[in-house]
């Protein structure tokens, strides 16, 4: 028996990289999962490569806010409840502060800060009516450090500190369990997918990103974070220049931004 059997999950952002990984994970240890993003061909491909019934398929676009509560609705009705909510669905960013149009800064916060929020915010009660519950924001790196290109991405990740450890401040005493995870370099799609100053795309694989830690190990990682119920987790390759990031901002700070002054993205 896994900690995750017969637990509901469900899973934004689950139509590739880190998202689809930890849906075949979760299926491997007898969960119920419901898989959300706006591609749904990619979502029927998730489903049918996991092989169960198990797996619900539920499209949804982190840009119509509109539509959350009907979705939310949908979620709780295809398993009779949820377990676990897994915040994974977002999009990167490239370009200077300067040259970043408010569209695309706007864009980013929707996508990555406050599509979390609200669907949190819609699920809440269904948590507290059972008294129950896990919500899992995935952040990044960029969600304690900041350097050039990337004030879009990091202001929305530091944005998700802020809120999940005050809901955690706020639900503990109701068993509902608050964790932020904080990829590191994953070998994703995530750059390529990543919107520049002006907001096209990049279609650019980065090397540190091509590079990067598996998909399917980095799952694992979360999935034990959340089973411990750790309140903020590192997942990626240990003791990269990524975890030393965290920790060189955490005791040293002047040091860390002087040094991440120079990490220009690639």
């Amino acid at each position: 028996m896994s900690y995750f059997t017969n637990k509901t999950v469900w899973i934004t952002g689950a139509s590739s990289g880190i998202g689809e990984a930890l849906t075949y994970e979760l299926v491997k240890q007898g969960a119920k999962v419901i898989v959300s993003a706006r591609r749904e061909e990619e979502l029927k491909r998730v489903q049918q490569q996991a092989g169960t019934s198990n797996v619900y398929v539920l499209p949804l676009d982190l840009e119509a806010p509109a539509t959350f509560p009907a979705k939310v609705q949908e979620a709780i009705g295809a398993f009779a409840q949820i377990d676990v909510m897994i915040h994974n669905g977002g999009i990167s960013n490239r370009g200077t502060a300067k040259d970043t149009l408010s569209a695309v800064q706007r864009k980013v916060m929707e996508v990555d800060y406050f599509s979390y929020i609200e669907l949190t915010r819609l699920l809440l009660p269904h948590m507290l009516q059972r008294r129950s519950g896990h919500i899992v924001a995935i952040s990044s790196v960029m969600g304690k450090i900041g350097t050039p290109m990337r004030s879009a991405y990091a202001a929305a990740k530091h944005a998700l500190h802020g809120y999940f450890d005050c809901l955690r401040a706020e639900v503990w005493q109701d068993n509902i369990n608050v964790t932020l995870i904080m990829p590191g370099y994953i070998r994703t799609q995530v750059s390529l997918n990543a919107v520049t100053a002006s907001g096209e795309k990049l279609n650019e694989l980065g090397k540190n990103i091509g590079n990067g830690f598996p998909p399917d190990k980095t799952a694992q990682q979360i999935l034990k974070a959340i089973q411990k119920g750790k309140y903020e987790k590192y997942v990626g390759r240990p003791f990269s220049q990524e975890w030393m990031a965290i920790h060189l901002m955490r005791l040293f700070p002047t040091m860390a931004i002087n040094v991440f002054k120079k990490a220009v993205p690639h």
